[in-house]
């Protein structure tokens, strides 16, 4: 997923030499700029243009207006938009106010976490789902260096490597490397969904146990997202890399793992719940060293180049070498899809356990059904025969992206438009998409704030084409050429078995939300077993 953690120089980074077989992780001594922006040198955004506007497109009639918004004065004006996102405001009011302000869903905006991480840290937002999509139009936007933002993290974090993250589709090596993903997903899919129900029959066991010797001790509370990490992670490594991580020197230390490597590479975008100075200061206005996780990262790494000798060997039929290749397999598997399906399965039972009793009834009866009259078996044609249960996985998408942002910085001039006006972009100028309001735009989804279990369903299929959290709409497919999640099916297969496991096993359930750094956090305070 897209987390997605997604979806944020060091730029033309590329090793040509010959590299050493070794599951040591690799250290590259290369002299860099210090890490700010993902720009390059010729990727300034230009002075406001005194050239004649540009030619209205054919399809448009709405009228091209200015860009509201502007960027203050250089250095105070960023720190001013950074402070008023993390504390002043907050995320979702820092771009409401704006719109109120501006009265548009286009603007110029600062994005954090400008000085002294991001040297440039100038965006336009787009913030409708008319607009957004313009984010995915690789004739457009370019996509090099932007994964986390307006930053890029050290490549110290990842071998030395830009991961496949960071590639734009016209690089060279972003072809091959989403091919290997997509042959590891090809070569393991038999494996998906009896590891799944292996892992998670193992995590719902022990969140069953929790329970009931907390109860004893009055304590009434279990956390979800503990049990569902571990699940999460001993289920990635069995399916696609052939291998039960807890019989490894790795243990049961992966999820905790990522989490601090993760941890470093986003904190310029996170807040930890420090005081405000203390926080700003150490992770908002200088980025936190690779050093502190290396060790972290290279236990990640030596499990998965011992566990993963069928897709390395495969990597080197097609010109990747082995650590290259490893380094893109520790990022997908961990921070993609670990990361995303950290946010999106506690997301998953929030929005459900929101819904009561009545939605957790129509779940259970479908599901059941639908297993029943296969024998008992799940399998591919066994989920579509749930249609809600597939439609509250995609309403989780909508309402809650795992992955909230997006960038593209563009390639030409070129007229965007939103729902009542048309702006002018200028080559350079980096586009920035915040998603949940896009994917909550009142004037494509009808009572869009709200959590609609059947949404999607019949008819409201049409509507997925809203549905963006893969970088890119529900309805288009992952593509060499395109920068859409290689895993997009993988992430909605496993959210749709993890509402069936739950739900065949579960008729209704209590639960407590708070807020975490990433996503939310879960406490399950009751679970009832399954009556029939």
């Amino acid at each position: 997923m897209a987390l997605p953690f997604s979806t944020h120089s060091l730029p033309h980074l590329q090793i040509h030499h010959s590299l050493p077989r070794s599951p040591k992780l690799l250290s590259r001594r290369h002299v860099s700029p210090p890490i700010t922006a993902s720009i390059s040198q010729n990727a300034n955004i230009p002075p406001p243009s005194t050239t004649a506007p540009l030619p209205r497109p054919a399809s448009t009639t709405l009228p091209i207006k200015p860009l509201p918004g502007d960027y203050g004065l250089p250095f105070f004006g960023p720190i001013q938009d950074r402070n008023d996102y993390f504390y002043n405001q907050g995320r979702d009011d820092f771009f409401k106010s704006r719109v109120e302000k501006y009265k548009s869903t286009v603007f110029r905006t600062n994005m954090p976490p400008g000085p002294f991480i991001a040297s440039d840290p100038r965006v336009i937002a787009l913030l409708d789902a008319k607009c957004f999509p313009v984010l995915f139009d690789m004739s457009k936007v370019e996509k090099k260096d932007l994964f986390t933002g307006t930053y890029k993290p050290s490549s110290n974090l990842t071998g030395g490597y830009r991961i496949l993250a960071y590639l734009d589709p016209a690089e060279p090596s972003h072809a091959k490397l989403k091919q290997l993903l997509f042959f590891l997903l090809k070569s393991r899919r038999d494996r998906v969904i009896p590891e799944f129900r292996s892992c998670f029959a193992d995590s719902f066991n022990s969140l069953e146990s929790e329970l009931k010797s907390k109860k004893k001790a009055s304590l009434f509370v279990v956390s979800l997202n503990d049990a569902t990490d571990q699940a999460s992670f001993n289920f990635l490594a069995r399916a696609l890399c052939g291998k039960n991580p807890v019989t490894t020197e790795l243990g049961t230390e992966g999820p905790s793992l990522i989490q601090k490597w993760v941890g470093v590479q986003l904190a310029p975008v996170l807040t930890l719940g420090l005081p405000k100075f203390i926080e700003d200061l150490l992770i908002h206005t200088f980025s936190l060293p690779s050093f502190l996780v290396q060790k972290d990262y290279q236990r990640l790494y030596n499990f998965f180049y011992e566990s993963s000798t069928f897709f390395l060997d495969e990597a080197e039929k097609t010109g990747v070498s082995r650590e290259e290749a490893c380094h893109n397999l520790v990022f997908a598997t961990c921070f993609n899809s670990f990361g995303g399906m950290k946010i999106l399965f506690p997301s998953i039972i929030k929005w459900v356990g929101s819904a009561g009793p009545e939605l957790h009834a129509r779940l259970a009866k479908e599901i059941r059904s639908a297993v029943k009259s296969n024998g008992g078996n799940i399998s591919m044609a066994v989920l579509e025969q749930m249609p809600v249960a597939q439609s509250v996985v995609y309403e989780t998408l909508r309402i809650e992206p795992p992955v909230a942002s997006q960038y593209g910085r563009a390639k030409k001039d070129f007229v965007v438009e939103s729902h009542d006006s048309a702006f002018e972009i200028k080559k350079g100028e980096m586009l920035f998409g915040f998603q949940p309001f896009a994917t909550k735009d009142g004037r494509i989804f009808e009572n869009s704030e709200e959590f609609v279990a059947d949404r999607f369903v019949g008819e409201g299929e049409k509507l997925l084409k809203y549905v963006l959290w893969s970088n890119g709409p529900e309805t288009d497919t992952p593509a060499v050429g395109n920068k859409q999640c290689a895993g997009k099916d993988f992430v909605v297969l496993t959210a749709r078995l993890f509402l069936t496991e739950f739900f065949l096993r579960y008729d209704t359930f209590e639960i407590e939300v708070g807020e975490a750094v990433i996503g939310s956090t879960v406490t399950v305070t009751s679970l009832t077993k399954a009556s029939s």
